[in-house]
């Protein structure tokens, strides 16, 4: 039986390379550190924790706490790893960064059925069961030949607007309409805002606090990617002319134009979360909330993601992948990570858990698995493969990703609601599995 080829050796590519040794299928491993860094890597172990050392919240009331809990049960390297080397963060869960790494580097050398391969890889191997964990700092060499892969839906910067539940928005304030009655009636949201609502608000984004710009990353204004405050920077009309322009828009209240609106676009099919439209942001996040919930209809607004501009390679998943994680035009290629729009550790090792999984079950000739939608592993994967192809942003494991319960739930207890259908649809697919 041949090795299955593993490209990239962060959370993914180690989470993929652990579940498909351990069902019995010799892995290489490839990893380009120490011989080659990445602008943002510094350690030359594996599974390097570059932006934080925390997994974020441990909570089931977090859909991330869900997901880690799943990754246990389903014996998960990242999570064994992070468990041994755990440090105090109150809610949340934190990890030394170094004993992290070296944790996960100690179990993926030492073990009898992975070759850990140092080197930069700059072409995708024409035969046998791939698997491409690059990261969202893939390297030049092998940008070329993905993008050739892809059909150029490769991308390389984020442009993140935020994300809202569509439970916490006021009806009362935004009304739906498209520009003079084009599409659907509920294709949009609108979000109404008279001139001194208009002019506060602008005053706000100027002054607000931002996320200063990694040296790498200086040129990602010049790829389309303007961030609302820049916008707003250039003059005080600047976003009426853009994202923010009222015309073509009639506000059923008042039976007028409104001087400015913010529009929201679902997000997903279920339509129960809804993006900022052309609200990509380096403001921070505190400010995000505070400055967002100014927004007429917004006072109360719950953000499942907040807004970002940053450098990350992804490809455009919902064109390219199955809902295992192969892509469509050469299923022995699966793509894993970050890099398959997921965002953040976690979600990164859950794609490279199933990954691995799956890699070795088409070595060895056994149905592929997929997770319920229910899980916080299906719906993640449910949703980065079936998102709106013209607008595929990555996107963190969250509550709303989740298909709605049945009958009527109190908000307070939605979220373990939907924790606890999630775990008891885990258990059963784990023993069918």
């Amino acid at each position: 039986m041949e090795s299955i080829t593993i490209i990239g050796a962060g959370l993914a590519g180690c989470e993929a390379a652990w579940q498909a040794a351990q069902r019995g299928v010799s892995v290489t491993l490839h990893e380009m550190k120490p011989l080659r860094f990445s602008p943002a890597h510094h350690l030359p172990g594996l599974a390097e924790l570059v932006c934080s050392n925390s997994l974020r919240g441990d909570s089931l009331e977090n859909a991330v706490g869900l997901l880690k809990e799943e990754l246990r049960r389903c014996g998960s390297l990242t999570m064994e790893a992070a468990e041994a080397t755990r440090v105090p963060a109150g809610g949340a869960l934190a990890v030394d960064r170094q004993l992290f790494s070296d944790y996960i580097t100690d179990k993926i050398t030492a073990h009898p059925l992975v070759l850990l391969e140092r080197g930069e890889v700059a072409d995708i191997p024409a035969d046998g069961t791939v698997v491409i964990a690059s990261g969202p700092l893939t390297s030049d060499a092998l940008a070329g030949p993905l993008a050739r892969l892809t059909g150029d839906r490769l991308y390389f910067y984020d442009a993140i607007a935020p994300i809202v539940t569509a439970s916490s928005l006021d009806t009362t304030t935004i009304f739906a309409a498209s520009r003079y009655g084009k599409g659907d009636g509920d294709d949009y949201l609108n979000c109404p805002l008279n001139e001194a609502e208009y002019l506060r608000f602008v005053d706000e984004l100027v002054r607000g606090e931002k996320v200063p710009a990694r040296d790498f990353e200086k040129l990602v204004h010049f790829e389309g990617c303007m961030p609302v405050e820049e916008m707003a920077e250039r003059g005080v009309e600047t976003l009426r002319f853009g994202p923010m322009k009222p015309v073509g828009l009639i506000d059923p209240r008042t039976g007028a134009q409104p001087h400015a609106v913010i529009q929201l676009r679902a997000e997903n099919l279920d339509r129960t979360m809804f993006n900022l439209v052309g609200f990509q942001t380096k403001l921070t996040w505190p400010e995000q909330r505070r400055i967002f919930r100014m927004i007429p209809g917004l006072e109360e607004a719950e953000f499942v993601r907040l807004g970002s501009l940053h450098r990350n390679t992804f490809i455009n998943a919902p064109a390219l992948l199955l809902v295992t994680q192969q892509l469509k035009s050469d299923p022995r290629i699966i793509f894993a990570g970050q890099i398959t729009g997921v965002e953040g550790y976690v979600e990164s090792a859950a794609s490279g858990f199933l990954a691995g999984m799956n890699a070795a079950f088409l070595q060895l000739g056994r149905p592929l698995a997929v997770p319920p939608v229910e899980t916080a592993l299906g719906a993640l994967m449910h949703h980065i493969t079936n998102a709106d192809v013209r607008h595929f942003q990555p996107m963190n494991v969250n509550y709303g990703l989740f298909p709605e319960l049945p009958g009527r739930v109190k908000k307070k207890e939605k979220r373990l609601k939907l924790a606890e259908r999630a775990l008891e649809s885990l258990e059963e697919w784990r023993v069918n599995m």
